[in-house]
């Protein structure tokens, strides 16, 4: 495929063994056909038309991102309701034991009983977990999610986090509540997704203010989000200042463009090099996760 081939020219141009992504969507089926009927249907929090490029059954899936060179990659699961989460993460527990190049992730909501299966989860050996405000519609700050923040910081295990307000807001979105839970839990480590947009400069100084806190590019800087929610452009020279902290995320497979897009539109960025991009697709994600293709 011509898509496959174009990422494999970026990744070997680069001198890199693959990507590692952080922010790629494996869910059980009938979870994922309700995320994929809600896209359809240009739901309220998506808010225009947004076609699924890579939807097929899961081992095609699989297939496509290991054909790219994804060394490593992740489930985010996410609930949108109590009683969601943990059946989850035993799904997603299962997902990543039958698959190995998956980091096996976990999720939580603010409910009795969080704290607890959080740790479990951890003690099961999650290595990445995703909390989504926007669709789960809670406030960071609740306190069911205090003990849960705790752990998560205690443990040292990155949160990959949808808390900015797009691509439409969301009751509890934006920079404040990140604020606050980081100033309660100063050690927490966060994984902003999307860049934070559209608060964009507002992710950037609580990243530049807390080491535990990196920024991933899912959808960020590609035509279809720069419509909408374009990056600022004076806020490029500290973009590049903050390459260490920037990781690869893709939405893979729920983007309406192809994963080549994606990528060019962050290597096109005004003043990167190749030791940024180097950093952003692969080096940086594996300092944090430690896998072994670090070197």
């Amino acid at each position: 495929m011509e898509d496959t081939a174009e990422v494999r020219r970026i990744v070997e141009g680069l001198g890199l063994p693959g990507i590692i992504d952080v922010h790629t969507h494996f869910m059980p089926k009938n979870v994922m056909d309700k995320v994929w009927q809600y896209f359809d249907s240009a739901g309220p929090l998506t808010g225009r038309p947004w076609p699924i490029t890579y939807r097929a059954d899961e081992q095609q899936r699989l297939a496509t991102l290991r054909s790219f060179g994804v060394l490593a990659f992740t489930s985010l699961i996410y609930p949108h309701k109590p009683d969601m989460a943990e059946w989850l993460n035993q799904w997603a527990a299962r997902f990543a034991a039958d698959t190995p190049d998956c980091l096996p992730t976990a999720t939580f909501f603010p409910e009795p009983g969080a704290a607890r299966y959080v740790a479990t989860a951890i003690d099961r050996g999650a290595r990445v977990f995703k909390a989504h405000v926007q669709v789960g519609g809670y406030d960071p700050t609740d306190a069911l999610l205090d003990d849960v923040w705790g752990v998560l910081a205690e443990s040292g295990t990155p949160v990959v986090t949808h808390c900015g307000s797009g691509p439409t807001p969301g009751t509890h979105t934006g920079p404040d509540p990140i604020r606050a839970v980081l100033a309660r839990h100063p050690r927490l480590r966060l994984i902003v997704a999307h860049m934070g947009g559209p608060e964009y400069t507002d992710f950037l100084d609580i990243a530049a203010a807390h080491d535990g806190v990196y920024l991933d590019t899912t959808m960020a800087f590609t035509p279809f989000m720069e419509r909408t929610m374009p990056f600022p452009t004076n806020e490029y020279p500290r973009l590049r200042d903050l390459g260490h902290r920037i990781l690869w995320g893709s939405d893979f497979p729920n983007i309406p463009y192809t994963y080549t897009e994606a990528m060019r539109a962050v290597s096109a960025l005004p003043g990167v090099d190749d030791g940024w991009l180097r950093g952003v697709f692969h080096h940086n994600a594996a300092a944090v996760f430690g896998t072994p293709e670090q070197d």
